[in-house]
């Protein structure tokens, strides 16, 4: 009789350590699995927001729709009263936007990444003209020192043209082409309300601008020398998408 007591006792045991070795398995495969998504999370934010020392690439699928994007910074210069960047939904495929149409013609909206500073480096961006009466598209902004001091270059399907200026205490100045003097820039096929894709690389004073993997022009520089931070750039009343933004830093 206590032979058999003890045998139940004993299978009673067993059978109640089993079940919680079995239920800290489960808990820790749980706890595994959540440490993996959070993990697949980081590693998503960190493709889109990381400062790597290889190409970085804003694909901006990593952000939430409707807000300003982390790590970035939004500003404008000249008058009016503020600028609306956000992240969209654009058929299923999350881009970066400008969205105010109410500033006046003398207004430009900057959107800058606030995770490092180049001064040497290669840049790519998709560009679609949505909507603006005064102006239309957009393009790069870089070696950003503040809102009034910078070099932008942009594409305007309204005038079929590229333009690079620079920026010096809030006055915008469009700058002489090499070999070609000052111009106003390029004029380019249309551009119409699709997709186009803007290109520049930065070499010291010298900037060399692309449009659809096309080179376009060349301008030669010194206002501002130094490495400083790079963003996208619209004008006026233009709702403008930018898309696969593309950064590499030439040493």
């Amino acid at each position: 009789m206590k032979a058999s007591l003890l045998k139940g006792r004993i299978i009673q045991l067993f059978s109640i350590s089993s079940l919680s070795i079995l239920t800290l398995i489960s808990c820790n495969e749980a706890a595994a699995t959540s440490e993996n998504k959070e993990d697949k999370k980081i590693v998503e934010v960190a493709k889109a927001t990381a400062v790597l020392d290889r190409d970085t690439i804003f694909t901006f699928n990593s952000y939430e729709i409707g807000i300003l994007p982390k790590g970035w910074s939004q500003y404008f210069t000249g008058e009016g009263k503020s600028t609306d960047w956000k992240v969209l939904d654009d058929n299923g495929n999350k881009v970066i936007a400008q969205l105010s149409s109410e500033n006046p013609n003398y207004h430009f909206n900057e959107i800058i990444y606030d995770g490092f500073k180049v001064k040497n480096v290669e840049l790519s961006v998709e560009i679609k003209g949505v909507n603006g009466k005064m102006d239309q598209g957009g393009g790069f902004v870089w070696r950003f020192i503040d809102a009034d001091n910078y070099y932008v270059v942009r594409a305007n399907p309204l005038e079929d043209n590229v333009v690079l200026y620079k920026v010096e205490n809030g006055k915008r100045s469009d700058l002489p082409l090499i070999d070609l003097g000052k111009t106003y820039g390029a004029d380019v096929e249309t551009l119409g309300s699709g997709w186009n894709t803007l290109g520049l690389k930065v070499l010291d004073n010298i900037f060399t601008v692309y449009l659809n993997k096309k080179e376009i022009f060349k301008v030669s520089d010194d206002t501002f020398p130094n490495a400083g931070k790079i963003g996208l750039w619209t004008k006026a009343d233009a709702v403008t998408y930018f898309d696969n933004l593309q950064v590499k830093n030439i040493k």
